[in-house]
């Protein structure tokens, strides 16, 4: 095994930790905090977390700026070239996934951890599906079959082998809200690859921007409609959750990223599909909730069908 593989597994298996808390933490959110707030906050320490990373972007920019000058398209850094062209689509992006934020906490407080997390896994089907009508990337047959196989497999754990009387419709309704924040979070990952393509930004600069954007129309129209006292964002316990909160996602991101640079798309992908048994394993000790057959039967389903998915699209 040669060191960048190492290193990819290393940073997908960290990875797996941070995603699979994520829901975790947002369902231990304060009583006193709503979700739009929640959201807002999150943003706001991504952009922290974040900050000091651009920088060592910039700084390493700048120690190959000879290679820049020269033409050298394959060099990996790049100050945000042409962001004045795309300025309405960033604002666009920062709309959608600030959106996203707020639903994030509203839709995993109706599904739990483990529902929640298994419906966040079907990024890989909206991913071939938006990839195929915006990118005119290929799809396989292959591609299609176990993509009903995914949904068989979700369809499974939520519905637990198809009890449909015992269905919660809370549960449902905050299925949908997470089918929906997964269908728009492709949207705007699949509207940004041609930035990447064109070496105008980097994925680290692009989460920077977006959260910034996000962080900044959500708070501000918080504060304008809500007019929170002040005491809700001191508040200890506020703020531990705050910070928690956006150290978690922002560390998945940056083990996602980190892991990308070491491996190809659809290794990274692989490592980081067991996510629902991390939140799983973590919702049963820390939330009390309950793994079932049915969940572990319909996960493996969605694993399976993640991999064959993703390694037909590298192929």
């Amino acid at each position: 095994m040669d060191n960048n593989t190492k290193k990819g597994l290393i940073t997908g298996c960290i990875g797996v930790i941070f995603v699979g808390l994520q829901p975790i933490v947002a369902l231990l959110r304060p009583s006193a905090i709503d979700a739009y707030l929640s959201g807002a906050m999150t943003c706001l320490v991504e952009v922290m977390i974040f900050f000091p990373i651009v920088l060592i972007e910039f700084k390493l920019m700048k120690s190959n700026k000879q290679k820049i000058k020269n033409g050298n398209d394959n060099e990996r850094f790049h100050y945000l070239k042409g962001w004045k062209k795309n300025i309405w689509l960033l604002i666009f992006i920062g709309l959608l996934f600030g959106l996203n934020q707020v639903l994030f906490f509203i839709g995993y407080s109706l599904t739990g951890a483990i529902n929640g997390s298994l419906t966040q896994k079907t990024t890989v089907f909206f991913g071939i599906i938006l990839g195929y009508l915006i990118l005119k990337e290929r799809i396989t047959k292959l591609q299609i079959i176990f993509s009903v196989v995914l949904f068989l497999g979700l369809t499974i754990s939520i519905t637990q082998f198809f009890t449909l009387l015992d269905i919660n419709n809370t549960i449902l309704v905050g299925v949908g809200i997470l089918l929906l924040i997964t269908f728009l979070w492709m949207v705007g990952h699949t509207l940004t690859k041609p930035i990447f393509s064109r070496n105008e930004a980097t994925p680290i600069q692009m989460v920077f921007i977006r959260n910034i954007i996000s962080g900044v129309i959500l708070i501000s129209t918080y504060l304008i409609f809500f007019t929170p006292e002040l005491n809700l964002f001191i508040e200890p316990a506020n703020s531990l959750f705050f910070l928690t909160m956006g150290a978690v996602y922002g560390s998945g991101l940056i083990c996602w990223y980190l892991t990308l640079s070491y491996l190809d798309v659809s290794k990274a992908t692989t490592i980081l599909a067991p996510t629902p048994i991390a939140s799983a394993i973590f919702a049963t000790f820390i939330l009390g909730e309950t793994f079932t057959i049915a969940h572990l039967f319909g996960t493996l389903l969605i694993i399976i069908s993640i991999v064959i998915i993703v390694n037909q699209k590298r192929d």
